[in-house]
This record gives C-alpha cells, structure tokens and sequence, in this order.
C-alpha cells in the first residue's frame, strides 16, 4: 500500500476520509494553476509533514532552548505515517495556501506550464516555505531570496534522487536565513554550475535546461514576430516553445558540418512562437531575418534579438561559432545573476574546435521527470 492509502485507513478509523479531502483540494489547486497539476496526494502529505514536525520541533525548543536532541523535522514514509488527524488538520489549509502561492511564485519566475517546471520534487519545500512565512512570504525582499535558493537548487541541480533529507533542510534553512536567523542555506552554499554544462543541456529532460529558458524569459525576452514580452499570455496564444536560432539543417549543411552536440545545445536554443518556426525554417539566419522584417522592422528586431541574449551583428553574418561564443558567455552571466555565485570559466570551451563530452541528458535528469 501507498502512504497515502495507509493514512486514509488510518484516518477512517476516526470517521475522516483523507481521499475526499484530498480530491477537493486538489481539484481546487489545479484548476487555479496548471503548473500544480503533477503535485500528487504523496507531495501533500510531505508539506504537511514537513510543517507538522517543524512545529514540534519548535514547541519542544520553546520549552528547553538547551535541549540537546530536539525532534528532527522530517517528511519520510515513517514521518507521514506517524501524523494525527488532528495534525493533518492543522496544517492542510496552510499547505494548500502554500502550494497556491508557490505557484505564484514560479508564474513570476515566468514557468508557466507544467512541462516546464524544472524540479516538480522541489515545489514540496517551495510550498513549505510559503505557508510556514504566511504573509511576510509576499514581501519583496522575501520572495528576491526564495529565488536565489530556488535558482540555485535548479542550476546546482540539487533536487535529483533522494530529496526528502533536503525538503526537511532547505525548509529549515530558508527559514531562518529570511528571518535573519541564520546563514545562507546549504542549498545556496553547495550549489555549482560547471561551464561546460551548457554544452549538454540539450532536451527538456533536464531541469536546468528548463530553468534556463524560464530565466530568459523572466529577464525580458520579447516575442520575435510582435515584439511583445514573453509572458503568459503571449507565451500561451502564440504556441511558444524552444526551438533553434541556428537552424538544425542549415548547421547540418555547413562544410565542415557543425557537430550536432553543439547545435543542440541550450546555447542554440530560445524561446520562439510556432509561426515563426515555421519562417525561419531550415533558413541561413542573414535570410530568415529578412523574412521576420515583413513583419516586423528592423528597428524593432534588434532589440528583439538583444532580449534573448543573441549578438545581432554575429546573426546576420551567419557566424555560428561567434554567435556560440558569445551567448555561451551571456548565459553564464544570466546564471550568474539568478543564482548569485560566479561561474569559473574554460578558456576555448565554446570554441569551434573544443571537445565535448557526450553525456546523455538522461544521466543529469531530475529525479521526476
């Protein structure tokens, strides 16, 4: 049996039916937001936990502020199985407020779909955290350093395999960092971004190739065609997706051929609407842009261009490897940036003739994909 089930027997003895509730929260979560729509009744049960144990926890340091081994806030199998009803009750509202407000929270970080969602297993922790802060998680300076933990948590790729140990830190952790009670989370602290990793973010199977895409576009990109910033609703009605700025056949043509391990790459890749996929084709860059001018001037097109960190002047020359160096490095910066930590640098990594291992994108995919 799933924990889920055996709660529900367990609260059934007491005349509660978990499932029913369940059902109504759930229900009320995704029809408010898409990108809740893979968090599971398992998922649940952990933020309840999660908030069930920190509260025992404080209760506990409240009445000895010297106790040597207080309870461990935790949200493992035997963590949810040992939850009261009335604990459950205690903490369900809050939950469900938590995950409704993380999913605020990652609408502003511009992910909007549930697809592309970079760790779902971190929305347990996300979720947490807004309902243990309430309010004071609406606060500017708040939500600026969820961020940065949520960034780095993506790009440091910390949310893979087993996470219930980091759900119960990082809630512990963020908490106390926000209300000036203690250093920089873990999270923070551990994560790192290799260069290099550029070069193997190549599908959707990978969080920080999704992550990557969502900062772009919290950042400021502007629709190619319109000109218009990419947010919900333009990235919803205009069937925005990732897709090449080089295209695959055009780079395939070249004499030499470009590897495909490099025009596959994230670097290669940004977020454009299906029209105008479907104009820029298999079309050199220097043609396609023409194309894109019937519709849009020139004068709006660079900036347009300049929004997703692409060299317009490199473009239009049809310089791959320049273009490829470039936004490489301007990636790096965006990265940078969102996670607040420096980025050690590969001379030549980007270049024409730098080798590249490779990985399949199967090896760094989360956990939950």
């Amino acid at each position: 049996m799933t924990v889920f089930e055996l709660v529900t027997a367990s609260f059934a003895a007491e005349n509660f039916q978990l499932r029913d509730d369940w059902t109504q929260r759930s229900s009320r979560m995704r029809e408010q937001h898409e990108v809740l729509a893979n968090v599971q009744s398992d998922h649940f049960l952990q933020a309840v936990s999660l908030l069930a144990t920190l509260a025992h926890r404080r209760d506990i340091l409240c009445a000895d502020p010297a106790a040597e081994r207080p309870p461990a806030v935790g949200c493992r199998r035997r963590d949810i199985l040992r939850l009261s009803l009335d604990e459950y009750q205690r903490w369900a509202a809050a939950v469900e407020r938590g995950f409704i407000r993380a999913a605020r929270f990652l609408r502003q970080q511009h992910v909007f779909k549930r697809p592309d969602v970079p760790y779902q297993t971190q929305l347990v922790p996300l979720a947490a955290i807004f309902a243990d802060l309430g309010s004071a998680g609406t606060a500017d300076s708040v939500q600026r350093q969820i961020a940065r933990w949520y960034w780095c948590g993506v790009f440091g790729e910390m949310y893979a395999g087993s996470v219930e140990t980091t759900f119960a830190r990082d809630l512990v952790e963020v908490v106390e960092w926000i209300k000036g009670r203690g250093d920089e989370p873990s999270t923070i602290r551990d994560s790192s971004f290799q260069a290099n990793r550029l070069l193997t973010l190549r599908t959707r199977n990978s969080a920080a190739y999704k992550g990557m895409h969502a900062l772009l576009m919290r950042e400021g990109s502007l629709d190619f065609r319109t000109a218009e910033p990419l947010e919900y609703q333009v990235f919803d009605e205009e069937s925005v997706d990732i897709h090449h700025i080089f295209p695959q056949k055009w780079c395939s043509d070249q004499r030499p051929q470009i590897p495909p391990a490099k025009f596959n790459s994230v670097i290669n890749k940004t977020a454009i609407s299906a029209h105008t996929n479907r104009m820029i084709g298999g079309r050199a860059p220097s043609v396609y842009l023409r194309r894109l001018e019937r519709e849009i001037s020139a004068e709006r097109l660079s900036p347009v261009l300049t929004s997703h960190l692409i060299d317009e002047h490199l473009l239009r020359g049809d310089d791959f490897w320049g273009f490829f160096e470039t936004r490489a490095e301007r990636l790096l910066r965006l990265i940078e940036g969102a996670t607040g930590k420096s980025i050690a640098r590969d001379k030549g990594v980007f270049a024409a003739v730098a080798p590249v291992e490779d990985y399949d994108d199967e090896y760094f995919a989360e956990a939950a994909s």
